[in-house]
Formats: C-alpha cells, sequence, structure tokens
C-alpha cells in the first residue's frame, strides 16, 4: 500500500510490532526467537518492545529468521525512529502540563514500557484519538466551569482534567438507579448521621450506596499535583450524576461540608454546568446558595441560636454536637467559619484522615 509522504499518524508502531506478527504467524515464543538470533531472551523483549535499534547485523539476523530483505529491516526501524522523534517533540510539551508521575502513583496509568508510548497511553487514559482532540475537549476548562479556586495557588487545567477524568472512570463503574431529586433531597437527612462515624472505611461505602439508589454516583478521587479541586459535580447523562470529591484537606468538617455542597449543586443548579470547588471563597449565587444549603442540612436552622451561643470550650461543643447529631468537627469548622472562633482553636476536636 503506497503511503503519501504527507500521512502523519498521531502514533507509532515498533519494528517489534511487525517481528510479533510474523512471530506468531509462525507459532514461535519470544525463546524461539531470541535462539534463532543468538541473543538473550531479555535482549529479544527489549527488540520486541521498540527499545532495541536494529543494526545492520541485527536486520541480516531478522532477514534469515523471518525473511524480507535487509533494506526493509533498517528502513522499518529508521521510520520509527523518526516518528518516535516527531511525535516526541510535537507532544512533549502536553505531556509536560500532565501530572503523569501522580498519574501513575494513584494507579490511574500504568507505566508504558518505553517512553515514545506515554502520549500513546495518556490518549487513552482520556479516551481521545490526539492531543489536539484532548484541548478541544479539556483545554477551555475556564470557560464551561463554575471555576471556585484559590488565587494565590491556582490548579493547572491539564491536572484538573486529569482528576476529572479519573472521576469519570469510577462513576462508570458505579451502577446507579435513574437521577431522582426528590429522593436525593430526603436521603440527605439520613446521610447527615454518617458525619459522627470515624473511619471513611465504614462511612464512604454507606455514602456511596445511598446515593446510587437516588442516581447520583460519588467518587472520591485523591487530587494530584496541580490540583487543588476539593469538589465537583457534572451529569453524565440525563438519568445519572457524578459527585466527585477529593478529600483535598483531610478533615471531617471540610469533606463534609463539600458533599453537601456539591450535593446541593445537583439540586439546585444547572445540570448543563460543571461546578469545580476550590479552596477560596465565592460570591457567586450559586456558590451562596450552595454554601447555605450545606451548612443548613449540618446544623439546621432549629439549632441556629445556640451554635451562636457557643464560646471556645470544649465541653460545650462536645455537648451540641452529640444533640444536634454531627460530628464535633463540623461544629468546629462552622464557628471558625463565623468567625465565632480562630482558626487555629480547637482543630483537634476535627478528625483527620490520611490516604493509603
Amino acid at each position: 500500500m503506497a503511503t503519501s509522504p504527507d500521512f502523519c499518524p498521531n502514533w507509532v508502531s515498533s519494528p517489534g510490532d511487525t517481528i510479533t506478527d510474523l512471530l506468531r504467524e509462525r507459532s514461535l515464543s519470544d525463546g524461539d526467537f531470541a535462539r534463532e538470533i543468538g541473543t538473550t531472551l531479555g535482549e529479544a523483549r527489549s527488540l520486541l518492545e521498540g527499545r532495541t535499534a536494529i543494526t545492520l547485523d541485527l536486520a541480516r539476523k531478522l532477514q534469515r529468521c523471518l525473511g524480507s530483505t535487509v533494506e526493509f529491516w533498517m528502513a522499518r526501524d529508521y521510520q520509527y525512529r523518526q516518528d518516535v522523534a516527531r511525535l516526541n517533540f510535537a507532544d512533549r510539551d502536553w505531556l509536560k502540563e500532565l501530572p503523569l508521575g501522580d498519574m501513575i502513583r494513584f494507579g490511574w496509568l500504568t507505566p508504558p514500557p518505553h517512553p515514545s508510548q506515554e502520549v500513546a497511553a495518556c490518549l487513552r487514559y482520556f479516551n481521545v484519538s490526539t492531543v489536539q482532540a484532548w484541548r478541544s475537549t479539556y483545554a477551555n476548562l475556564q470557560s464551561i466551569t463554575a471555576f471556585r479556586t484559590s488565587p494565590t495557588f491556582e490548579s493547572r487545567p491539564a491536572a484538573v482534567a486529569a482528576w476529572l477524568r479519573q472521576g469519570e472512570i469510577i462513576a462508570d463503574s458505579i451502577g446507579c438507579r435513574r437521577w431522582s431529586p426528590e429522593q436525593f433531597r430526603s436521603t440527605l437527612s439520613e446521610i447527615r448521621p454518617l458525619t459522627r462515624k470515624r473511619d471513611p472505611d465504614a462511612f464512604l461505602p454507606v455514602l456511596q450506596k445511598s446515593c446510587a439508589e437516588c442516581g447520583v454516583a460519588v467518587a472520591v478521587v485523591r487530587a494530584p499535583q496541580g490540583c487543588r479541586a476539593s469538589g465537583a459535580t457534572r451529569f453524565t447523562g440525563r438519568a445519572k450524576a457524578l459527585l466527585q470529591l477529593s478529600f483535598r484537606y483531610l478533615t471531617d468538617d471540610h469533606f463534609w461540608f463539600t458533599f453537601f455542597h456539591e450535593a446541593a449543586h445537583l439540586l439546585l443548579h444547572s445540570h448543563a454546568a460543571l461546578f469545580l470547588e476550590g479552596v477560596a471563597p465565592s460570591s457567586t449565587k450559586e456558590e451562596e446558595e450552595a454554601n447555605e444549603f450545606a451548612a443548613g442540612i449540618l446544623i439546621p436552622k432549629r439549632y441556629t441560636n445556640e451554635l451562636l451561643a457557643l464560646r471556645a470550650d470544649h465541653h460545650q461543643i462536645l455537648r451540641f454536637a452529640k444533640k444536634a447529631g454531627v460530628s464535633p468537627g463540623i461544629v468546629v469548622g462552622q464557628l471558625q467559619h463565623r468567625k465565632l472562633i480562630k482558626q487555629d482553636h480547637l482543630n483537634g476536636l476535627k478528625r483527620h484522615f490520611q490516604w493509603h
């Protein structure tokens, strides 16, 4: 088949791919192949994975073992190296944008066997065919998002995109009933007592199951470097919502406030919007409504006067938290938010979590 000189695919195929096909046709194993060309099994596999360049001597061995000509094998390797260089040059800046180390460390991405395959692996992760397609899908996060982040520490869009994508992947694996706003609203009052449970391994499965019954997939995804989001909500279809949490601050007051804040977006605001929460307060109408909703769920209005009368006293707060049916950390967080106590006071009453 003739190839146009202007044909520039966004993928590479090493000579090892051709060798593998030929070995399969001949029912030869990797060990058989290593013996045929007089090399070790490790060296043979390095060639199959595209990590070993084809020299003139090796091309002659391939000709004797698999057929074709020395010129074919030399040209095959040369074209592969050129394609790798071209793609690496074109896409290396994109890879630098991604939190690649954390994506691998968190298990989102399997380390490719060769650096030349990193771009392809990342494209598969995002379920797009080209870097340009990725940019069309994710690069306008600022414009398509109700984006709330810190004025001091700005999130990198590529890191946020990686975090959001992992939420989608997890949500796809969660079976949900059809979205029911009425059922979800009533379920929130049943979820509220979970704030008193200390262990995320105990309360997260219950939280996810309760929400799934209402059509909401709850995905807890650790934020990679460069992503300062604490939560996000969006509808993945008419019948399914995604509520994504990062556990970023690793304290119970932040986690639960963010959950109920995100729940408010699902119930009160546009299903076409992506709401992304960072670390700075927002003055938008939607954010104010979500904040008020979350505060009202955590500490209902009938307890407001008692809350406002509290002082920085452990025993008072513990008694009030028990009466209100929430964790002491949530009470401390609300008092700090209302500036009734200082930000560094009574933080020992908050529950602190750790990532496994």
